[in-house]
């Protein structure tokens, strides 16, 4: 097993301003390599104090910022985006070394995040309103979309780099200063962006990076300077984001998680959806929200498809990140690589499903790190844990169905509604089924592109709010009306 490439690493510091702060009063965390167990340093945590320091320089930049036409924060996110392409090596190592994501995957992430600040660097001189007609009394009204002001971005472990261009961008688009809070198990890509918005020549304070715990994130979500939360994370944590912001009544998104149904119906072609399938067990080892873990096959067909499904995770390879053929790596860390062992465990000892494949840790070269089997079990119950809760790591259920409104049942009955999934050649099947299924997204015969020009966000208890395309510059901005006696 290759070790993390430390060599890479900068010292740690927070971004606050154009300084870089590595003596903070929110202490040190250390930082573990999920691929061997080694640490790979102690990170500077933000405190109250800190945090206070970060909200202020962010309010101090803000009014330059916000005046600032939106031709120049074009050119300043354009100017990202450059570096973002030149650096894109480096932040996919370091990706590696903060969450072990495969580096072929980890690839992917600088060139995404890239094509955010791009695409919302078209809408930072586009920003507009409207005129309003009005009756009975002659007026002029008009609309403007303004900025909230100062952003907390709260961003997850298992995605930073695109979660960075999934929100700063918009929100730098629509003229917010930001202070950005990567988590403790997820450091190093974040603060590298960070810096490189300083090399690209935002004015100091305009993005400020803080990783800390706790103690950091209740002060952020709880400081008077803040004028909007963005939160992506699990439920537990956003409800604890939505205690904090209750003291100020500051306005929040949420983009939470999912268990996400992936319905291959019996005139589906296996062949192009038993990838999508496959996919959802491999891709950052389960521990993605939009992933289609809970896989629903109509019964004439469910018997070849789980035969097929074990068949090709037993060929997965998992191992090394660093490694140009590894498809899937290991869970984060120690906690949750229990947690999820704990829930194989328990699905099999009271029968919530039948464990078809995997469902071991791995051991040898792999003792050291938090490697799990790929896990598939078949026949499960749709109201047991196994189906119900995010497990976040590489276990899929299976569930068979017998019709379309037997099928649409079973992914509606669950609390997420982020994502779905339909595998079918019935056209008017496929439009239909998407209708009526309760998820902020829908794919058909193919995983969600998630592209960056549509809207993406979940309902129920997968969130609300709006990233991507315009609707992403509005999750950022806020309408003010204004009437004129005529």
């Amino acid at each position: 097993m290759s070790p993390a490439p430390i060599e890479l690493l900068r010292e740690p510091a927070l971004i606050i301003g154009d300084q870089r702060v590595t003596d903070s009063t929110g202490g040190r965390f250390r930082h573990v390599y999920a691929a061997t167990g080694a640490a790979t340093g102690d990170v500077p945590q933000a405190g109250v104090a800190e945090i206070d320091d970060a909200v202020r320089a962010a309010r101090e930049a803000l009014p330059a910022w916000r005046a600032l036409t939106g031709d120049k924060r074009r050119n300043l996110l354009l100017a990202y985006a450059a570096l973002l392409d030149q650096h894109s090596e480096r932040l996919s190592q370091l990706n590696v070394i903060d969450n072990a994501t495969p580096i072929t995957v980890a690839r992917y992430m600088p060139a995404k995040a890239a094509d955010l600040f791009r695409y919302n660097a078209g809408w930072a001189d586009k920003i507009g309103g409207e005129v309003v007609p009005t009756w009975p009394a002659p007026a002029l009204d008009y609309t403007m979309h303004e900025p909230y002001g100062v952003v907390a971005v709260i961003i997850p472990w298992n995605g930073p780099i695109s979660a960075i261009g999934m929100t700063a961008a918009p929100a730098l688009a629509a003229g917010n200063c930001l202070v950005i809070k990567p988590p403790e198990l997820a450091p190093y890509a974040a603060l590298e962006m960070g810096q490189l918005f300083l090399d690209a020549g935002f004015p100091p304070g305009v993005v400020n990076v803080v990783p800390s715990g706790p103690e950091g994130g209740e002060a952020l979500c709880r400081h008077p300077g803040v004028d909007k939360i963005h939160f992506t994370g699990s439920g537990g944590t956003a409800r604890k984001v939505l205690a904090s912001a209750l003291e100020h009544l500051t306005p929040v998104g949420l983009e939470l998680g999912g268990k996400s149904a992936n319905i291959i119906f019996d005139d589906a072609n296996l062949d192009e959806a038993l990838p999508h399938t496959i996919g959802a067990v491999a891709s950052l080892s389960g521990q993605g929200c939009l992933l289609g873990t809970r896989v629903l096959v109509q019964r004439s067909c469910y018997d070849e498809v789980v035969r097929r499904v074990v068949a090709a995770v037993g060929g997965l390879v998992v191992g090394d990140p660093l490694m140009a053929g590894t498809r899937m790596g290991p869970v984060v860390n120690a906690a949750s690589c229990d947690r999820i062992m704990a829930t194989i465990q328990l699905a099999t000892t009271d029968g919530h499903g039948r464990l078809a494949a995997g469902g071991q840790r791995l051991h040898g070269e792999f003792a050291d790190g938090y490697f799990i089997e790929p896990t598939v079990f078949a026949d499960v119950d749709n109201q047991s844990p196994l189906a119900r809760d995010e497990i976040f790591g590489p276990v899929l259920a299976m569930i068979p169905f017998d019709d379309d409104s037997h099928a649409i049942s079973l992914a509606n009955d669950n609390p997420y509604g982020l994502a779905a999934y339909i595998h079918t050649n019935d056209l008017r099947r496929a439009h239909r089924v998407a209708a009526a299924l309760q998820a902020g997204n829908v794919a058909v015969n193919g995983s969600s592109a998630n592209p960056i020009s549509a809207p993406f966000g979940g309902v129920k208890q997968s969130g609300y709010g709006r990233l991507g395309g315009i609707d992403g510059i509005r999750e950022f901005s806020r309408a003010k009306n204004v009437w004129v006696s005529m």
